[in-house]
């Protein structure tokens, strides 16, 4: 019985995608294009989850979009800009690089070089602490090493 639940377990752990069958392209190739393209596109409606992965009907409509639109011949980035142009630059999982978002690429790089600047500014001006011992410390050493 043991064993039978732990099977059963592990079919319903795997993940499951949203994609239906009636979606799905003929052309193996065109198939594996939309499947790129739809791994790096956030559903409006849940955010948190690739239209690829959602079952929201925006994303089957989305999925549906980036198929005809392979199917017309538009490449990967003609289908991704047609999608941002409808919805913005925020269903993009990985945002461009480009205009206002630049800032937010550049800003961890950028906090990152301050911050380092900042911790050798603060180990120069450190004072130096002096490693000599006082004689009384140098006695006690001494009799510590000689028990």
């Amino acid at each position: 019985m043991k064993h039978l639940l732990l099977a059963l377990f592990c079919l319903l752990a795997t993940p499951v995608l949203a994609v239906q069958p009636d979606e799905m392209l003929a052309d193996p190739a065109l198939e594996a294009r939309a499947r790129a393209i739809s791994r790096d596109i956030r559903c409006p409606v849940c955010q948190g989850e690739t239209i690829d992965d959602s079952n929201a009907p925006i994303s089957r409509d989305l999925r549906l979009i980036i198929r005809e639109r392979l199917v017309a011949g538009d490449s990967d980035e003609e289908v991704v800009d047609f999608i941002v142009a409808r919805y913005g630059e925020f269903v993009l999982f990985n945002p461009r690089a480009t205009g206002s978002n630049l800032i937010l690429w550049l800003a961890g790089p950028v906090m990152l070089l301050v911050a380092g600047g900042i911790a050798v500014l603060a180990l120069r001006r450190r004072p130096v602490p002096d490693d000599g011992l006082t004689p009384e410390e140098e006695a006690r050493l001494k009799d510590l090493l000689q028990d």
